[in-house]
């Protein structure tokens, strides 16, 4: 069974080698760090341009996980290419063959 990317996987990605923005799970948590909530954005927005993602039912292959974590790193590092992710090339190769919805134009 395969797994959407985990915090450390991002951060190896991006080359963070600190824990200042893991986040902490004690008294002095106060939720969601910026790199926690960068891997779920990007996790949702792989589950938007698949479509009709049904959180029961559908898991990640290797290829969608690939994809959230490669959203991840757009979405850090270059924002203009993630907001049209279609149009990045190895983004477009790991979500080929798992949309199920398209846009009309």
């Amino acid at each position: 069974m395969v797994e959407w990317p985990d915090l450390e996987e991002l951060k190896q990605v991006l080359d963070v080698t600190s824990t200042d923005w893991d986040g902490a799970e004690d008294e002095y948590d106060f939720g969601p760090t910026r790199l926690t909530r960068l891997l779920a954005a990007a996790i949702a927005r792989v589950k938007l341009d698949v479509g009709q993602w049904d959180e029961y039912e559908d898991e990640p292959d290797e290829a969608l996980a690939q994809a959230a974590l490669r959203m991840a790193e757009l979405m850090a590092l270059r924002p203009e290419v993630a907001a049209n992710a279609i149009t990045d090339p190895t983004y477009s190769r790991l979500i080929y063959g798992h949309r199920r919805r398209f846009g009309v134009a």
